[in-house]
């Protein structure tokens, strides 16, 4: 199945919309729908950082357990989690661009169970509707911060 992309240029420098993404706080501050989230490791960025994200999803609450699988500063972070029956694979890549900064989010879901190799076509736009939301969401969250 081909992952979902999406693009996002910010006028915010590439540090700051790292931040944003990487830093797991900061993330949930920007995303308004992430209602919790709890960490099951002592480090709170960086490879091997587990936590569980809480968010509204149609109305009810969605705990999802990921775990940071790559981080190269200021530049990618890549997110995995075993959900419902498939693996999400999503990396966030952070460029500068002159006094902005291109943010591209690629989400790839390998399903391993029937029901979801059936659903996730059906559901992939739903999904990619969500998060170009968040996507959203970071990108005003980037640009307040630099005019606050």
């Amino acid at each position: 199945m081909s992952p979902i992309k999406i693009t996002r240029t910010i006028n915010s420098p590439a540090n700051i919309v790292f931040n944003t993404v990487a830093d797991i706080s900061q993330f949930s501050e920007a995303i308004p729908h992430i209602t919790k989230v709890e960490f099951l490791t002592d480090q709170k960025s960086g490879v091997g950082t587990r936590f569980i994200e809480t968010r509204l999803m149609r109305g009810k609450e969605a705990s999802t357990e990921l775990e940071v699988t790559e981080y190269v500063e200021n530049e990618r972070i890549r997110l995995v989690t075993d959900n419902h029956g498939s693996v999400w694979d999503t990396v966030f890549t952070v460029s500068q661009q002159g006094e902005k900064t291109e943010l591209v989010m690629i989400m790839d879901s390998k399903p391993y169970k029937l029901i979801p190799k059936l659903t996730y076509p059906l559901i992939k736009g739903i999904i990619a509707k969500a998060v170009e939301s968040d996507m959203d969401s970071v990108k005003q969250f980037c640009e307040q911060k630099v005019s606050d």
